[in-house]
Order: C-alpha cells, then sequence, then structure tokens
C-alpha cells in the first residue's frame, strides 16, 4: 500500500468517527430534551402549582443561572480540568457590586468591577495551575474557601442591601420577571457554541484535554488555552453572581454554596467527560435544567404533601383553612 493510500484510509478514518461522535451526541441531547419533557408532563399532572406563571418563571430563572455556570465549567473540564471555586465566586462578586453600588458607582462601572474581577480570579487559577504546578482540584478548592471568607470580611459577616432600584429594577421588572436570566443564558449559550464548536480556540482546547503534550510539540500555546478556558469560567460565575444579586437585591458572600457541585453534575448529565476531550455547549444546558427541574419538582411534591397530611390529620383544624387559601393562590 502506497504513503497516498494510506493518508486516504486515516483520513476516512478519521471522518467516520467524527460521524459517529456527532451521532451518538445529537442522540444524548434527543434522550436528555425527551427526559426533560417527560418530568415537565409528570409534574404538571402530579401537582396543581407546577405549571403556573410564578413556578415557570422561578424555573427557567434559576435554570438559566446553572447553565450558565455549567457552560463555563466545561471549558474547564474538556481540558481535563476542574473549577471547584464557582459557587463561591458568585457569592463574592454578588458582595462586589453591591459593595460598589452602595458606595456611589453607576451600575456600569460597577458592572465592568465586577466582570474584572471575575477575570482576575481566573487568572489566578491558571497561573497557580500552569506556573506552580498545583493540581486543578486544589487550586480552586483553595479559592472557593479563601473567596468565601473575604467576603465574609468585606461584609463583617452581614449582609449588604442594594437600594439601587435600576439594578434591582433589571431583575423585578415586567420583562425580566418572565424570563430574564432565560433569555440572557439562551444568548450566551450561542456564542459559547460558536466559540467551542466552530472556531480555532475550541479544537485547540478538545486537543488540550485530549494529549497536552502532544498538542504543544504540534506548536499550540497549551498555557494560554489553559488561562482561556478558566477566565471564561470564572466570567461566567461572575457575570451570575450579578444576575443574582439584581434578582434578591442582596450582596452575601455564603450565597450560592453548592452551585459549584450542580454546574459540574450538570455538565457531566450533558455528555461532559471528567476526563476531558469531550463536552459540548447544549448538554449541560439541557442538564442543568434536567437538575432544576427535579429540585423544583420535589420541593413542589413535599409542600403538597405536607399540607396534604395536616389536612388528613386535623380536618377541621386551622390547617383545612390554609390549604384551602393555597389552593386559591394556586388558582
Amino acid at each position: 500500500m502506497t504513503v497516498e493510500s494510506k493518508i486516504e484510509v486515516s483520513e476516512a478514518a478519521q471522518l467516520a468517527a467524527a460521524k459517529h461522535k456527532a451521532r451518538i451526541g445529537t442522540l444524548l441531547s434527543l434522550t436528555l430534551l425527551a427526559l426533560l419533557a417527560l418530568m415537565w408532563l409528570v409534574l404538571a399532572f402530579s401537582t396543581n402549582s407546577f405549571w403556573t406563571y410564578n413556578n415557570v418563571s422561578n424555573l427557567l430563572r434559576q435554570g438559566a443561572m446553572t447553565a450558565i455556570l455549567a457552560i463555563g465549567e466545561t471549558f474547564v473540564i474538556i481540558t481535563a480540568g476542574i473549577d471547584l471555586s464557582v459557587g463561591a465566586v458568585v457569592g463574592f462578586t454578588s458582595v462586589i457590586i453591591a459593595w460598589l453600588l452602595t458606595h456611589g458607582f453607576s451600575i456600569s462601572i460597577a458592572i465592568i468591577i465586577t466582570l474584572a474581577v471575575g477575570l482576575a480570579i481566573g487568572v489566578f487559577h491558571a497561573f497557580g495551575i500552569t506556573r506552580l504546578g498545583l493540581p486543578p482540584f486544589i487550586m480552586t478548592l483553595a479559592t472557593l474557601t479563601a473567596l468565601r471568607g473575604v467576603g465574609l470580611l468585606i461584609t463583617n459577616g452581614a449582609t449588604i442591601s442594594i437600594t439601587n432600584d435600576q439594578f434591582t429594577g433589571f431583575s423585578r421588572g415586567r420583562l425580566s420577571r418572565r424570563t430574564e436570566s432565560f433569555l440572557d443564558g439562551g444568548g450566551g449559550c450561542s456564542s459559547r457554541l460558536y466559540i467551542l464548536h466552530q472556531s480555532r480556540f475550541g479544537r485547540y482546547l478538545f486537543a488540550v484535554g485530549s494529549n497536552m503534550e502532544a498538542t504543544r510539540l504540534s506548536g499550540v500555546n497549551t498555557t494560554r488555552m489553559i488561562y482561556i478556558a478558566y477566565i471564561l469560567s470564572a466570567l461566567c460565575a461572575a457575570f451570575v453572581g450579578i444576575l443574582l444579586a439584581a434578582r434578591i437585591g442582596i450582596g452575601n458572600a455564603t450565597q450560592a454554596e453548592g452551585w459549584e457541585l450542580q454546574a459540574i453534575a450538570s455538565s457531566v448529565i450533558g455528555g461532559t467527560s471528567l476526563f476531558g476531550a469531550i463536552g459540548s455547549v447544549h448538554g449541560p444546558l439541557l442538564g442543568s435544567f434536567i437538575l432544576t427541574t427535579i429540585n423544583n419538582g420535589a420541593n413542589l411534591l413535599n409542600v403538597n404533601a405536607v399540607l396534604a397530611a395536616c389536612h388528613h390529620r386535623c380536618p377541621h383544624h386551622r390547617y383545612r383553612s390554609i390549604l384551602t387559601d393555597c389552593d386559591a393562590k394556586k388558582r
């Protein structure tokens, strides 16, 4: 067999492998979408309050914030790394923007500074991993603890109330009350979809996660790729911190505890491999809404079960009126 024939066979094999991988990814996405639709149908028939305006709005908002974190986390996981600090970054940046707004900074300046803080955190992570040789797990776990502590020092263990009506109105206005976070997450997903799957950076990122040394010998600046991945993850977390502060109107360093685990779980449910080199944008998006639906449904079912138990045990007691009032409000 000639050299040209071997090259043609190799290219054909690579093309076939790529098509097979694409089919598997499409099948996984359709499966997750069907699972999400099934869960929504089951909850709609098993509870009276799932398909209400307020509950759907809360579901979309929370799912969008988790999706933004999960997609940012996916960039890191594709490089065979991990970022355990995203939940702490959300809480810390909510404190930063609340402090800036209460000290007279304009909304635009406060948002820019807060995003710059997120960028600095991502640079710090990448520096520790690439220059100091620290494992990503240890580096980001240390940052998680440190940011919580620094945030509590800034606030003296209290919360910072945001009195800027224009800022909080972004989340509480008529348009925002519907799906503002969901729309923001959708727009962000579109740009990240292009970055990850249609750009040279995305191809380099997958190569780094597959074999970093081979990628480096091929002429790719692997250090820069790791910097960009961790910066994107921290920027996504800082953006969620801004959304959360606008939504609830306070800055608190202890907010978003455990969100890093939800982000990682959403990414993995969406098909991202913890060993690197495998991941997408739409997968974590669907995974985040599946997790959010599970949490939302569990809360609704627990509330219904408690009210039903009170109604059964005390049919003539005040709990009966509570149940009646709740049912009336749901309608």
